[in-house]
């Protein structure tokens, strides 16, 4: 019988090899793999394990740099170390070569999972590495005291700021004391006024945000992109992709609050019709309203696996012109990508933020006849292993 192993706690010095999907890197020893963060590819490291559940792998983190990558840098935060906080994998790294490391990612998941060599370069977004997060949601632990997690864990740690958050946005959230065992979200809106959406809090908005020429006013806690030039990048690549047609008819799946709607809406104009299909009610009523002078868009309540995979009387019928999805991490899924190319649409454009999920995408596409004809990447959560992209798919 297999003795089992376990190495959790050990230290072990590792050649640091690529980078890998996750934020960290991977390094082999004595036939296992070993997930490392806070390392570097090419770099030698000291590190301790710190899960291991008996497989062929493990996870561990650096604690001392025995031969350092000319790509480090020293972390702008103290809590971006082994046993600190969760959110940030990358601030170790110089900004550039993050964008290089992401770039990397992508181009590997592309390989592996859909068979397509192709480099995209992951565009700088402005404003920085430091100071975007302008929405960020705080653990509350047992005795009322806000924080971030520890990686992996429901562990709170007591931050005193965050230095992805613009200055000054956490420290009075922070001094204050919250419902034990909740969540608090802190969003900084486009006016630069603070709001606190927590159990109990008097915070009622609205959160004003700004995008493609138009403005939201949103209910506190409806989605709206953490970094501030995200909305607009990704409005003028979905207004350059989609050529909905005047008169035409466009889908914005998991459209949340219609700023793509909006986008399309111009495009197809008063004779066309744009559907936004949207799950949160507050965000569909929050759309509705900063969208009241665009008649052309109608707005369904559900989940668009339903609305658009079902036979029943709910389900979303038609043939639009173009498609635009902003499915959330795990993707469209083989289910609602046969659905949509049934309906034989002329372009669909894939806002996606996962890159391996995004790579099954593109496989499956191809499998239903539409090319993968554009790709575009954004660092929209710098010192993160995080990423946000956009696909144009063309069908043959």
């Amino acid at each position: 019988m297999k003795a089992e192993i376990d190495w959790t706690d050990r230290i072990l010095d590792l050649d640091v090899g690529a980078v890998a999907h996750g934020g960290h890197c991977v390094a082999r020893l004595e036939g296992r793999v070993v997930f490392v963060r806070h390392a570097l590819p090419g770099e030698r490291v000291r590190v301790v394990v710190s899960e291991d559940g008996g497989g062929s792998f493990c996870r561990a983190d650096t604690v001392a740099v025995l031969d350092a990558s000319p790509q480090r840098v020293p972390a702008p935060c103290g809590w971006a170390r082994a046993g600190g906080c969760g959110g940030c994998d990358l601030q170790h790294v110089d900004p550039a070569a993050q964008r290089e490391l992401k770039a990397d990612v992508l181009s590997e998941q592309l390989q592996r999972l859909a068979g397509i060599s192709l480099r995209v370069a992951v565009e700088e977004l402005p404003g920085g590495p430091l100071g975007w997060r302008h929405r960020v949601r705080l653990a509350v632990d047992e005795v009322g005291r806000a924080g971030l997690r520890a990686p992996r864990s429901h562990d709170v740690l007591p931050i005193a700021d965050c230095p992805l958050t613009p200055a000054g946005t956490l420290p009075p959230v922070l001094a204050h004391g919250f419902e034990p065992g909740g969540e608090v979200e802190v969003a900084a809106d486009a006016d630069g006024v603070v709001h606190v959406d927590a159990p109990g809090s008097a915070d009622g908005g609205p959160v004003v945000q700004r995008a493609a020429g138009r403005e939201w006013r949103l209910s506190p806690g409806v989605f709206w992109q953490v970094h501030p030039a995200l909305p607009d990048a990704l409005a003028a690549v979905v207004g350059q992709w989609a050529q909905a047609p005047t008169g035409g008819v466009g889908w914005d799946l998991y459209g949340g609050v219609g700023l793509f709607a909006a986008v399309l809406a111009e495009q197809v104009g008063p004779s066309g019709g744009v559907t936004v299909v949207e799950s949160s009610r507050r965000a569909v009523a929050d759309g509705r309203a900063a969208l009241a002078d665009l008649p052309q868009v109608g707005w369904r309540v559900g989940r668009v696996e339903k609305l658009i995979t079902s036979l029943n009387g709910r389900a979303l019928d038609g043939r639009p012109d173009v498609v635009v999805a902003d499915p959330p991490r795990k993707g469209l899924g083989r289910a609602l990508v046969d659905a949509l190319c049934l309906r034989h649409p002329a372009r669909v454009v894939h806002v996606a933020c996962d890159p391996a999920a995004l790579a099954r995408d593109v496989a499956l596409f191809a499998g239903r006849g539409y090319r993968l004809e554009k790709l575009r990447a954004f660092d929209a959560f710098p010192m993160t292993h995080h990423f946000e992209c956009v696909a144009l798919f063309v069908g043959e």
